[in-house]
């Protein structure tokens, strides 16, 4: 028999806690060498912030000290609208909860509604949807503070121009007074207010609605629902037309080269055999055969369908994505008294609303899995907890919140 190589017990533990003292000195090593990279970073970037118009003595006060926050780098590289099923976007968006509270906030602010709606053509409906979707009705701002996160993503990641420019934008905004540093806490990206704005969109944009003589997203929510119909306005919103409908299509219908961007005539989707998803024609409500219509169908041609309109671009140039102008649009139209997408979603395992992810993760915490707050916030503790009983179970081990995981852990 050959000789083992296994060390003496005793030399084993030495040589085991030699090699973690090795690894964690590489690591603190590797960590103070990328936070000296982050210093020199920021200190060469002085310069062009000082070109776009931050003064000297802001950028220094702002940023002496300042330490990179990492996490938000995992961030960019994970965003919902692009990374989720359609499914369960619009679930936890568009859910009992949301509409309700919208309903309320449409009562509650609806003399400044009407005021907005007066002076930028921009329905209650649609403002509120926004409002919604992008804070809650201003329960979640975020808690990422401004300079960090931007600094950090002006320096490591992608998009560094990008984010160097929101940067300054943000310092800016602190230099000239309409908001205090400690206001400026909001997503990992740079949004921040109730309609999380980026301080760049702030700048050209923002509307002082309340006559303060500040515009102040922040504390005052006429200032942010006037700044998001003037967004809106400005992209290219059309007063009194809607975003767009859910159609049928009729069988064999050719998608190819089809979308959002591809508008064809009212009157040319109709030759098609397209009507609304309750069976009435294309034109109802009086809007012209010629209107230009794109359609979508993102989820393919098992999925719902819907003909978009010059006001769905206007949402969508809210947040590039279509699964966030549909999220907007369909709450607005919930808003309005509209009911549920007509046409099921082409999956058999459907999205959890709020409630249903708080309930899951009250399953998981009740099973003995660490998952942090019951918020109905999906993290990184919940999914892992929801990745452990899908193993359990023998389902797809793929740490997505569904109906079918929901069911399974409400049984004994």
């Amino acid at each position: 028999m050959g000789r083992s190589v296994t060390p003496p017990v005793p030399r084993r533990r030495r040589w085991l806690a030699m090699r973690c003292a090795v690894l964690a000195l590489a690591v603190v090593t590797a960590s103070a060498r990328a936070d000296a990279d982050f210093a020199r970073c920021l200190a060469a970037l002085q310069s062009d912030a000082q070109a776009a118009g931050v003064e000297r003595e802001t950028w220094q006060r702002h940023t002496a000290g300042l330490q990179p926050d990492r996490s938000v780098l995992a961030r960019l590289d994970f965003q919902p609208e692009f990374r989720l099923p359609i499914w369960d976007y619009l679930a936890a968006l568009v859910d009992d909860e949301r509409i309700a509270d919208g309903r309320l906030a449409l009562t509650a602010h609806a003399e400044t509604l009407a005021a907005v709606e007066r002076r930028f053509g921009v329905d209650a409906q649609t403002v509120v949807a926004v409002w919604g979707v992008e804070s809650d009705y201003g329960r979640s701002f975020g808690s990422f503070p401004l300079v960090q996160s931007l600094a950090t993503l002006s320096c490591e990641g992608r998009r560094q121009r990008y984010f160097r420019g929101e940067l300054f934008a943000t310092l800016r905004i602190v230099q000239a007074g309409d908001l205090r540093p400690e206001q400026l806490v909001g997503s990992w990206a740079g949004a921040f207010g109730h309609t999380q704005f980026m301080p760049s969109t702030y700048e050209r944009l923002a509307v002082d609605f309340d006559g303060d003589g500040r515009r102040d997203l922040v504390a005052s929510i006429p200032d942010a629902l006037a700044s998001t119909a003037q967004f809106l306005q400005r992209a290219g919103w059309r007063r009194g037309e809607p975003w767009g409908f859910e159609v049928r299509l009729p069988p064999g219908l050719d998608l190819r080269g089809e979308g959002r961007r591809v508008k064809r005539p009212l009157a040319h989707w109709a030759a098609q055999g397209l009507r609304r998803a309750d069976g009435t024609a294309l034109d109802a409500g009086g809007l012209p055969a010629s209107t230009p219509a794109g359609l979508l169908t993102p989820a393919g041609a098992d999925g719902p369908a819907f003909l978009v309109l010059r006001n769905f671009d206007a949402l969508f140039g809210y947040n590039a994505a279509e699964s966030y102008a549909l999220a907007i649009a369909h709450l607005a139209d919930r808003l309005r008294g509209g009911g549920p997408i007509v046409r099921p979603w082409p999956t058999d395992d459907p999205g959890l609303s709020r409630a249903e992810r708080r309930e899951l993760q009250a399953l998981l915490a009740a099973r003995g899995h660490d998952i942090g707050p019951i918020d109905g916030m999906l993290g990184d503790k919940s999914r892992a907890a929801i990745r452990a009983e899908q193993q359990r179970l023998g389902h797809e081990v793929s740490g997505r919140a569904g109906q079918r995981l929901l069911e399974a852990l409400r049984r004994p």
